[in-house]
């Protein structure tokens, strides 16, 4: 089995835990696409939904005949409202990314891409497009989308951390960002606030292993960049523990602030726990609810 193969029959492992989601489309009016699919209500469409007694305003054209004629009352078809959100997902795959503290702990990028593909396992499910930040990958349905995401998420970045892809937003659209935004803040800022000017909301899903946040380290210690292009020495490592979790909790409280500022969802989720409750909490927070 292929790498990509392997990722995504992870993915759909997790997925399954989950019911469809349907993302709920902000502003829909003339912002939409119609898509091919129910989102389980009334409306524009071609798919059977539910028989209904008439009622007051219904067209008699609307009568369904041959239903109605089973008893002495009149039964209208009721189809199902067809509308598609497009969700853009930004999975880091930079170096930083690849750092894991303990054998027995997935590497973040590892936790990163198998929980946004099987974001967009659920989202697919549920008829939304699903696509990537920029112009790599523009959002749409289907198996095939889910592999090109799966080869997508499996190759790597070789710069040491990187800042979410701002181009490309697709007007009150969705997005996902998925990284341990150890990078550049301004990039994360930059990004959230194009997206906000185009009415996009979306959530931001920060991936830390416990080490990073614990700070465990004492004594001589090196600490090296996992691409290798920064290294610091210290004999001392415990007198750096509290300036380091005090910029961290910073860093911390400036992305919750930031989403809020621009309506979006934040959540710090560790390597250390379970895939499956960032992926609730991801489907939670896409599908509107209180993060």
């Amino acid at each position: 089995m292929t790498p990509e193969l392997a990722l995504r029959a992870r993915a759909e492992a997790e997925a399954s835990r989950l019911p469809p989601l349907l993302a709920r489309a902000e502003k829909l009016a003339g912002t939409v696409l119609l898509g091919d699919h129910g989102r389980r209500r009334a409306g524009l469409g071609d798919d059977f939904w539910q028989y209904r007694p008439l009622m007051p305003g219904d067209s008699y054209r609307s009568i369904d005949w041959r239903r109605s004629a089973r008893g002495d009352s009149q039964f209208v078809k009721d189809r199902e409202w067809q509308i598609a959100q497009s969700v853009l997902l930004w999975v880091d795959r930079a170096a930083s990314m690849r750092f894991a503290s303990e054998e027995k702990l997935p590497q973040k990028a590892d936790r990163a891409r198998l929980l946004g593909l099987a974001v967009a396992i659920l989202l697919n499910r549920g008829g939304e497009r699903v696509g990537l930040t920029g112009f790599t990958l523009p959002p749409r349905r289907g198996s095939e989308q889910l592999l090109r995401l799966a080869e997508y998420f499996s190759d790597e970045d070789a710069e040491e951390y990187a800042a979410p892809e701002a181009r490309g937003m697709i007007p009150h659209a969705r997005a996902v960002f998925i990284s341990d935004f150890m990078g550049d803040f301004e990039g994360v800022e930059a990004a959230l606030t194009k997206a906000a000017d185009r009415g996009v909301r979306g959530v931001l899903l920060q991936v830390l292993d416990p080490a990073e946040e614990a700070f465990p380290y004492r004594g001589r210690t090196i600490f090296q960049s996992v691409g290798g292009a920064m290294a610091h020495e210290t004999l001392k490592a415990n007198d750096l523990r509290d300036r380091y979790l005090e910029r961290l909790a910073e860093r911390k409280d400036r992305l919750s602030h930031l989403a809020r500022l621009t309506g979006w969802h934040y959540e710090c989720h560790h390597t250390s726990s379970t895939a499956q409750s960032a992926l609730l909490w991801l489907w939670r927070a896409i599908d509107g609810g209180a993060a």
